[in-house]
C-alpha cells in the first residue's frame, strides 16, 4: 500500500466520479482555464449519501461542479439541459426511477455509478428497459465504483451494518440469513480492497463468521481478478511485499467494547454520540436539556492532530492552539492599526495598503481556525461537565485495577453512591468487565444484582445474563488460555487510562471555560498531569495484529494462537491446506465482524506509528519493525459501548 490513507483513496475516487470519471483535476478551482467547466446534478440514495457525506462537504461538491444534489426518491425538478450523475445502490427500485427520469427527459445526459457491483440479471434488465425507452443515446456511462463502505477517519471504515453481533450469535438466525450476511460483508470488504488496489493474503479466525467471510471473499477476489483487466492483476505477487487482511470475530474480546477510555475521540464517542463525523451533545441546564450537533470536517486541523491523544494532552494543546490563534490575530491587527479582526470588511474597496490586503487574505483562514477552536472548547467543556456529573473517573479506576482484590469492595461502595446524573449504565458496564476478568463468587454477584434491582429498577440486566452465559460456554481460546491472560491484556488496555485522582484534579481545576476559551494557566496543570500518564500497552486486537505482522517481536503465546488462523491467498492456484510460514508484513487491513470501536482503532494506529518498538518490553527489534507500518481498521459497524450493551440485552432476553 502507498502512503495514501483509505480516506484519501475514497475521496480521490469520488472526485473522479464527479468529474465524469475522467482523468485530471476534479476541483474546478484548480483546473486549467482551457478545460471546459461542466455543471452537473448529483442524485443519491440513503446509502450513498452516508458514504459521500462522511468525506465531502457541500463546498467540495461545488468545487467539482455539482450545483444541485438530491435524494433519488424525493420530488425533483426537471433540468433537461443539465447532465446528471447518479451515485446509488444497484437495486431494482433505483433502476426503475432512473428509467422514469429517462422517459420524462428530466436531464440531458446520464452518468450512472453504482456503489457496488451490479449483478448480471439486474444489469440485463436495466439494459432491456433502456433499449425499450428509445433513449439509450442519453446514457453516457455505467460504472461499478466499489465504494460500498463509510470512512470516518483516515484509516477507519465501517460497512454500516447494524446488529451483526446479535444476528451471528442468536440461535434464531437461520442458515439463509447467515449466508446473506456473509455475502454482504464480503462484498463490502471487496470494495475496500479494490479501492486500495491490493490483493492481500487473508488470515482469519476459524470456526465462526470470520472463516465464512474469508472463504467467500477469497472466491469473490478470484472471480474479480479473472474477469477484469484491473491493475490488481498486475500487482506484485511477492508474498513478502503484499498486505495481509486479518479477519476477526467480535467474540475474541468483549472487554474492549464495554470499557471506559479517556482518549479524546473515544470519550466523545462514549459520553456523547459520534456517528459519521457528527458529534451530538446533550447539555443539561437544570431540568431542561438542549441538543447541539457539531460537524467534524475531514479538514478539521484540531481533530486530526489531537483526537488520538489522552484528555489532558488535548486540554493542554487546546490552550496552546488558542494562544497561537490570538498571537496571529494580534499580529494582523497590529500591522493594520485596527482593534479587531471584526473591523475588517472583505468587500471594502478601500483595502489599498499591503497590510490591509494581507489581513483580508488571512481573514478566512483565521476565522475558520477560530470556529474550529470554539467548537472543541465547547466539546471539552461539555466533557468535563459530564465527567463530574457522573463521576466517570471512578469507573476508569475500577477497570484499571480490576485484578486488585480491594476493587470488588470499592465497586460495592461505588454502586450505592448517587451522582448528579444517572450513571447506572456506566456502573453496569464496569460490573460486566469485572465479571469477564474475575471469577466472582455467586454471593458477590447476587449482592450486586440486588443493589441494581433496588437502586436502579429501570436498568435492563439481560446483558449481564448474556455475558455470564458467554463466559460459561466460551471455549478456551484467544487470550483466556491461562493465568487470566485476558485479564492481563485488559489491564494493559486500562493502563492507558489515568487514575481517578488525576482526572478529578483536572476536572476540579478547569473552571474558566468562558466565551469558548480555556482558562489561563490550564496548560501548566495539564502538563503536570501528563507526567503521571503510565506507559501505554497493547489491546488484545493489537497483540493479534502484531503476532501476524511482526511475529519476531511478538510473544510466543500470541504467535502460536494465530498460527491456527485460516490462511488463504486469492492469487494462488493451488489449495490452501499447506500451513503458511511465519512472515512479516508492513501493511494490513484488520476487520472485526460484529462491531468495533474507536479505542481499538486508536490503539492499532499508535502501534503502527511506533516504528521503534514491537511489543512493549521487547528486548530486540527486527529490522522489519523499523520500517513504517500501515494498518487500516474496519468493522461491520463502529458502535458505542451503550449500543453494544443493547445488542447483548437482546441476546440475553432471548
Amino acid at each position: 500500500m502507498t502512503d495514501m490513507t483509505l480516506r484519501d483513496r475514497q475521496i480521490s475516487i469520488l472526485q473522479k466520479m464527479l468529474h465524469l470519471n475522467k482523468d485530471g483535476i476534479a476541483d474546478l478551482t484548480l483546473a486549467s482555464k482551457s478545460e471546459e467547466i461542466i455543471w452537473k446534478v448529483l442524485i443519491l440514495d440513503a446509502k450513498s449519501r452516508n458514504i459521500l457525506s462522511s468525506v465531502l462537504r457541500v463546498n467540495d461538491l461545488l468545487k467539482c461542479g455539482i450545483t444541485v444534489h438530491s435524494l433519488i426518491n424525493s420530488k425533483r425538478s426537471s433540468l433537461p439541459d443539465v447532465p446528471v450523475i447518479y451515485f446509488i445502490e444497484p437495486t431494482i427500485e433505483n433502476i426503475l426511477i432512473i428509467i422514469d427520469d429517462l422517459l420524462s427527459d428530466k436531464y440531458d445526459s446520464y452518468y450512472i455509478n453504482f456503489t457496488s457491483s451490479i449483478n448480471r440479471e439486474l444489469l440485463e434488465e436495466f439494459a432491456k428497459k433502456v433499449s425499450i425507452s428509445g433513449k439509450s443515446y442519453k446514457i453516457k456511462q455505467v460504472y461499478d465504483q466499489y465504494l460500498n463502505y463509510v470512512v470516518t477517519e483516515p484509516n477507519l471504515f465501517s460497512l454500516n451494518l447494524n446488529g451483526i453481533f446479535t444476528q451471528f450469535n442468536s440461535s434464531s438466525t437461520d442458515e439463509d440469513k447467515i449466508h446473506g450476511l456473509v455475502d454482504v460483508i464480503s462484498d463490502g470488504l471487496l470494495s475496500v480492497i479494490i479501492s486500495m488496489d491490493i490483493v492481500p493474503v487473508i488470515r482469519a479466525q476459524q470456526n465462526g463468521p470470520a472463516e465464512f467471510v474469508a472463504q467467500q471473499l477469497d472466491l469473490k477476489l478470484r472471480e474479480y481478478l479473472n474477469n477484469t483487466r484491473s491493475n490488481l492483476t498486475t500487482a506484485t505477487s511477492s508474498i513478502q511485499t503484499r498486505p495481509v487482511l486479518i479477519l476477526l470475530d467480535r467474540n475474541f474480546d468483549l472487554t474492549s467494547m464495554f470499557s471506559h477510555s479517556w482518549i479524546y475521540q473515544c470519550m466523545v464517542s462514549d459520553v456523547f454520540q459520534l456517528q459519521r463525523n457528527t458529534i451530538k451533545i446533550i447539555k443539561h441546564e437544570g431540568e431542561t436539556t438542549t441538543t447541539k450537533n457539531y460537524d467534524v470536517d475531514p479538514k478539521d486541523f484540531f481533530w486530526n492532530k489531537y483526537s488520538q491523544l489522552p484528555f489532558p494532552d488535548v486540554v493542554e494543546n487546546a490552550d496552546i492552539e488558542l494562544n497561537l490563534y490570538k498571537n496571529d490575530a494580534k499580529e494582523i491587527t497590529n500591522k493594520t492599526g485596527i482593534s479587531s479582526l471584526d473591523d475588517i470588511d472583505p468587500t471594502s474597496t478601500t483595502n489599498s495598503t499591503a497590510n490591509i490586503q494581507q489581513a483580508v487574505e488571512k481573514l478566512p483562514e483565521l476565522t475558520a481556525r477560530k470556529t474550529t477552536l470554539d467548537m472543541h472548547m465547547d466539546i471539552l467543556s461539555s466533557l468535563i461537565t459530564e465527567l463530574q456529573a457522573k463521576n466517570l473517573d471512578k469507573y476508569f479506576e475500577i477497570e484499571q485495577n480490576a485484578l486488585d482484590p480491594k476493587v470488588l469492595k470499592e465497586f460495592l461502595e461505588l454502586l450505592v453512591i448517587d451522582t448528579e446524573r444517572d450513571s447506572s449504565v456506566d456502573k453496569l458496564r464496569t460490573f460486566i468487565i469485572l465479571s469477564l476478568l474475575v471469577d466472582l463468587s455467586s454471593e458477590y454477584v447476587e449482592k450486586v444484582l440486588s443493589i441494581f434491582k433496588d437502586k436502579y429498577p429501570d436498568i435492563d440486566l439481560s446483558s449481564f445474563r448474556y455475558i455470564l452465559k458467554f463466559k460459561e460456554h466460551s471455549k478456551i481460546s484467544s487470550y483466556d488460555t491461562s493465568n487470566n491472560n485476558n485479564a492481563n491484556n485488559f489491564t494493559n488496555q486500562a493502563s492507558q487510562m489515568n487514575s481517578s485522582a488525576l482526572l478529578s484534579n483536572l476536572s476540579s481545576k478547569i473552571y474558566g471555560l468562558t466565551e469558548g476559551r480555556i482558562s489561563e494557566g490550564l496548560s501548566s496543570i495539564a502538563s503536570k498531569i501528563k507526567n503521571f500518564i503510565p506507559e501505554k500497552k497493547l489491546l488484545p486486537i493489537t497483540n493479534i495484529v502484531e503476532s501476524i505482522m511482526d511475529p519476531i517481536n511478538s510473544s510466543q503465546q500470541n504467535v502460536q494462537l494465530t498460527d491456527d488462523y485460516l490462511y488463504l491467498d486469492p492469487k494462488s492456484r493451488g489449495g490452501h491446506s499447506k500451513p503458511p510460514k511465519r512472515q512479516s508484513y508492513q501493511d494490513s487491513l484488520v476487520f472485526v465482524i460484529g462491531g468495533g470501536n474507536y479505542l481499538e482503532y486508536q490503539n492499532l494506529q499508535e502501534w503502527s506509528n511506533d516504528v521503534k518498538a514491537g511489543t512493549a518490553g521487547a528486548v530486540s527489534v527486527s529490522s522489519s519493525s523499523n520500517a513504517k507500518r500501515h494498518v487500516i481498521y474496519g468493522s461491520t459497524d463502529i458502535i458505542s459501548a451503550t449500543d453494544f450493551l443493547k445488542e447483548c440485552c437482546t441476546l440475553g432476553s432471548a
